[in-house]
């Protein structure tokens, strides 16, 4: 063999970097590699799991764009696997595959009330105002009080994209529908709730200084949640993460408040115990919290209820399984060791990897992903003895299987026409891109022809 043919799933960053990270590695061989993406364009949460109005975050995509526009890797997009192709499939053209599909779900949270009505994953939202060509157009915006229960970036994306006013957000990418949604938007107050203190937070200092400058808004915190113990003074004085936290959060303490039209409140030491109603969230219930003294939080007996319309629970994202590829379902991860994932006996399933949110769960940065598919691509390329014996391993093979199917697959050419008519669009309302959110429309400026 004189090429290892790699499938690789999902076209977000861990699955780029696996490849960017294959075709570079020292080998005695070359590496020929498709990304197969079920949806229509690549980057996956980067595009799809960032709020719009982050566009130093979205820099990313230019990485990821360099690697593409390269030329060493083929994209099929909008091709899913287990529908458009199969395990069988890539056994049959390929030497091995790495999953990299992600975690896109959101985390269960095991409250009464939680499946009422006005009870929603965080999760959803995102996806609705980052335009994901699977979700509903319309979002169910009517509450003026609405709770957000977790302390990680996500709950403050949510929060910030539910108290920012629409015409702030004109200058990014967010889509006409959602414009249309949160310009009726009745929202005056925001909760966050954390069941541990501030000095235990997960957001980025970044995120939570860019939070305090939106305008129009009164960021309302309590002095009762800054009575700090000694574990809470300790990872203030040792770490310059939590360190930079405090500072931007004393400095909320000391600001004057009234005046705005909007607020957003940070409940800290606040542990939700129930969603209140009953056709319908009425407000949400929670024990007040303190400090157990190694570093978590133990109930006082203290509960408090505020009155909301909407809650959202921002506690996590969660994998979804895939068809023949073993799955964890408390973890919500492909069960693996370093990346090489293993059967339901615990023995290495041959030809099958795994890397990202779906290989470790969802916790992690962007560095956090390239290493992380260092350690799987490195496997993948040592593993010659576990690699399949593919029928047809050449890569017009695949080309013709899908179009035997009549899938109508995307190319990074097609990215490229979908990327030009989005910046077109943004051009005509002097933005710089309007974001395409019906999938039709998106495989029209892809393919150039809505029949591929």
């Amino acid at each position: 063999m004189t090429t290892l043919r790699l499938a690789i799933v999902g076209a977000g960053p861990a699955g780029i970097y696996a490849a960017d990270i294959a075709k570079k590695a020292d080998r005695g061989f070359d590496v020929s590699i498709d990304l197969f993406e079920r949806l229509p364009a690549p980057y996956g949460l980067v595009r799809y799991g960032v709020a719009p109005d982050h566009p130093r975050i979205k820099g990313i995509i230019g990485a990821l764009r360099e690697v593409l526009d390269g030329g060493a890797v083929r994209l099929f997009g909008n091709v899913e696997y287990g529908v458009d192709i199969t395990l069988a499939d890539l056994r049959r053209h390929y030497h091995a595959v790495i999953f990299s599909t992600g975690a896109i779900r959101d985390s269960d949270l095991d409250l009464p009330g939680i499946d009422l009505p006005g009870s929603y994953g965080a999760a959803d939202l995102v996806s609705w105002y980052d335009g994901h060509p699977d979700v509903p157009r319309e979002w169910p915006l009517d509450a003026r009080e609405v709770a957000v229960i977790g302390n990680g970036n996500v709950a403050l994306d949510v929060a910030r994209m539910l108290v920012k006013h629409v015409e702030d957000l004109m200058p990014t990418e967010v889509p006409p529908n959602v414009v249309d949604g949160l310009a009726v938007s009745p929202v005056t107050d925001v909760h966050v709730l954390g069941r541990r203190g501030p000095a235990n937070v997960k957001f980025t200092p970044l995120e939570l200084r860019e939070l305090g400058e939106v305008r129009d808004v009164d960021m309302i915190v309590h002095n009762e949640d800054f009575e700090y113990d000694e574990a809470a003074r300790r990872a203030i004085a040792t770490n310059k993460q939590v360190l930079v936290i405090d500072r931007v959060l004393q400095g909320w303490r000391k600001r004057e408040v009234g005046t705005a039209s909007r607020r957003l409140h940070f409940h800290w030491w606040a542990r939700p115990v129930e969603i209140l109603g009953t056709d319908h969230v009425t407000g949400i219930r929670w024990e007040r919290t303190e400090p157990d003294g190694m570093g978590g939080a133990r109930g006082t007996g203290e509960f408090r209820i505020q009155e909301v319309q909407a809650v959202y629970r921002a506690v996590g994202y969660f994998g979804s399984p895939l068809p023949e590829i073993p799955f964890d379902r408390m973890h919500g991860v492909i069960p693996n060791h370093e990346g090489q994932v293993l059967g339901d006996d615990g023995s290495l399933m041959a030809g099958v990897y795994a890397t990202g949110w779906i290989k470790r769960g969802p916790v992690g940065l962007i560095g956090h992903t390239k290493s992380d598919a260092m350690e799987t691509v490195d496997h993948v390329l040592r593993d010659g003895g576990l690699w399949w014996s593919p029928e047809r391993p050449d890569e017009r093979s695949v080309v013709e299987l899908l179009e035997s199917r009549g899938v109508r697959y995307t190319t990074v050419q097609g990215w490229h026409l979908l990327d030009a008519h989005e910046v077109a669009l943004g051009a005509h309302e002097g933005r710089g891109r309007v974001k395409v959110v019906p999938r039709d429309e998106m495989l029209t400026a892809s393919l150039g022809d809505p029949v591929h």
